[in-house]
Order: structure tokens, then C-alpha cells, then sequence
């Protein structure tokens, strides 16, 4: 039996979706699925499952030993939002939530795979690099990410990464992130600004060695990442690790690659960035690759071209944009 916390949320669906097109189905999704208007139950309605166990009751279920003939559990389950400002949630939330699980997967031998972030390199003046021993360098710039580094630390210090994969996840696109609301990606919100105004919206460059739109980010497609995790579950590789594509593109062609999935001519507008961003704001991220290359997963990654023709074309121009067992190609 494979566990997959955070199972209706936008990662762990995908994950879902990418083990029943390997004709797995006995698992078990936790989760928490909130209010019915951000339809986030429907990322799991195309999809198959044993179960469906709300995340309040999980941590009390695996100490009792109710949940037998676990062989692995995929934790992505956390509070995502960069902006949260309750920090005591977040650490209760992401970091002890994580550490039960973490602890479970120890005693019991189950494979742990879990999810980090980029979030955890803060403005990335130290580097993109996912070596171990450069983790107390770090310094996340929001409590997000700091309860992401917490846990990392954490995991190393008492050997959990001996045993367990931490992911990494740069900037993810793709289907099923439709209830993220602001903290869905760049290429969710420009197919909506194009099909409402014709344009979109960019920020501005404040520094001179950037022009407007040409700030780079790793984007990363939701398919490229559960191959990545598949893999993971295939092959018992442990330790810390990027998941991003290892090349940097910038929003402007990301925008690009977005009008030309919807057949249409760029339209781009360059806004100011607010000022309370542009201290914070990063101007360039890209996934240094070399250690899950090295680790032996050597599938190709997918273009933002193609990743972002396939989302707008299939999926989010589609009457049905969520993942679909049915048509798992």
C-alpha cells in the first residue's frame, strides 16, 4: 500500500494520476479537502483510490497501527502558502506533522519521499546547489520556507535522509493546481489573462542588469516531477534533491510560449513591482541537476514550450482540465 498525504492537492493528484497509468491503485490519499468552492475534491474525481482519510485523523491512525501493509508514503501534504503569516501553524502544520511521519516510516521501514522547496535558498546568494552540508548556509525568506528547511535540517540530523528522498520543487506548472488561487503558477494565470483581456501582465525590472520581463525562473512541468518521484519509488536513492529542469527561462517566454499554445500574438504589459517585493523579489533561480543526474534518473525534461502547449491545449482549454485515469498516455 502506497500513502500519498497532500493526495488532492496539485503534486500529490499528479502523483496519484501517475501511479494509476502504472495500474497501481491501492492507495491511500490524505487529506484535508476545505470548502467545495475551490472544487479541489474534483482533482480526485478522474482518479482511483482505496481511500480517502482526512489529515486531522492520519498521525492517530499510524501510531494505533490501523493502517497495515504500508510500503511507502509520499508526503506532500503542507501549507504551501509563501505569503502565511501564522507561523505557529506552520510549524506545527509542515515541520511536527512531517516529523510523525518521517518518524512512522523509520520505525516501520516504509520508503519515505517527502516534499522540500526551493523556498528553503532563500534569495540564492548561496547558491542553488542541493549538497547536504551546505544546508545550515541556507536562509529562507519567508516562514514557509523556513518550515521546509526545519524539517531538512532536521531529517539529516537524526538520519532520516539516510534512508528517506527530500524533494526539492523549483517552480511547478501543469494540470490540477486549479484551487491554488494566488500561489497558483505564472502559466495558470497568464491562459486567464489572455483569454479575458488579450494581454498580460508582467513586473518590471528594477535592477539594470535584468530588462523588463527577462527576470529567470526554473519552471518545472507537474509530469516531469512524478517521473522524478516514480523513479524515486523504483530505485532506493536517498538524500536531498532538486527537482527542477537545471535550465533558467524567463517570465517573458514563458508568456510567449503561452500566447503561441492559444495561437495568438504576444501582448505583454510591464507594471511596477511593489515596493514591498522588490527587496525580496529573485531575479534568478535554476536547479543545480548534477546530484539526481548523478543518482542515475536520466529521462530528459520537458520544454516550457512543450510543457505549456500541452497544459493550455489539453487541459486548460479543455471542458475538463483535471487529470483523468481514463486517459493516462
Amino acid at each position: 500500500m502506497i500513502i500519498i498525504t497532500g493526495g488532492a492537492g496539485f503534486i500529490g493528484s499528479a502523483m496519484l494520476w501517475e501511479l494509476n497509468r502504472r495500474g497501481e491503485e491501492n492507495i491511500i490519499i490524505v487529506d484535508d479537502l476545505g470548502s467545495t468552492t475551490t472544487e479541489k475534491w474534483r482533482n480526485l474525481s478522474g482518479l482511483r483510490c482505496a481511500d480517502v482519510i482526512p489529515k486531522d485523523i492520519f498521525p492517530e491512525l499510524l501510531e494505533r497501527g490501523a493502517l497495515e501493509g504500508i510500503s511507502a508514503i509520499i508526503h506532500m501534504g503542507a501549507n504551501s502558502s509563501t505569503t502565511e503569516t501564522d507561523a505557529d501553524h506552520l510549524l506545527t502544520n509542515n515541520f511536527g506533522y512531517s516529523k510523525k511521519i518521517a518518524s512512522f516510516c523509520m520505525a516501520h521501514h516504509a520508503r519515505l519521499i517527502y516534499a522540500s522547496s526551493a523556498a528553503t535558498y532563500g534569495d540564492g546568494s548561496n547558491g542553488y546547489g542541493d549538497d547536504i552540508q551546505s544546508l545550515d548556509t541556507l536562509r529562507p525568506l519567508n516562514m514557509y520556507g523556513y518550515s521546509k528547511q526545519l524539517f531538512d535540517r532536521w531529517a539529516f540530523k537524526n538520519g532520516i535522509l539516510d534512508h528517506a528522498a527530500g524533494l526539492k520543487f523549483f517552480n511547478v506548472y501543469g494540470p490540477n493546481e486549479y484551487h491554488k488561487g494566488e500561489m497558483s503558477s505564472v502559466v495558470f494565470k497568464a491562459f486567464h489573462q489572455i483569454r479575458e483581456k488579450g494581454s498580460i501582465k508582467l513586473f518590471q525590472s528594477h535592477r539594470p542588469d535584468y530588462k523588463d520581463g527577462e527576470q529567470v525562473r526554473d519552471f518545472i512541468y507537474v509530469r516531469d516531477c512524478t517521473r522524478i518521484m516514480a523513479w524515486l519509488l523504483d530505485n532506493h536513492v536517498t538524500g536531498l534533491f532538486n527537482v527542477g529542469t537545471g535550465t533558467a527561462r524567463s517570465f517573458k517566454e514563458l508568456a510567449t510560449a503561452t500566447f503561441s499554445a492559444l495561437e495568438k500574438q504576444p501582448v505583454i504589459d510591464y507594471i511596477p513591482m511593489p515596493e514591498t517585493l522588490r527587496d525580496k523579489y529573485q531575479y534568478y533561480t535554476c536547479a543545480d541537476m548534477a546530484k539526481l543526474r548523478m543518482a542515475g534518473f536520466n529521462e530528459p525534461f520537458t520544454l516550457i514550450e512543450d510543457g505549456i502547449r500541452e497544459y493550455v491545449q489539453e487541459y486548460l482549454s479543455s471542458d475538463n482540465p483535471y487529470l483523468d485515469a481514463r486517459k493516462a498516455h
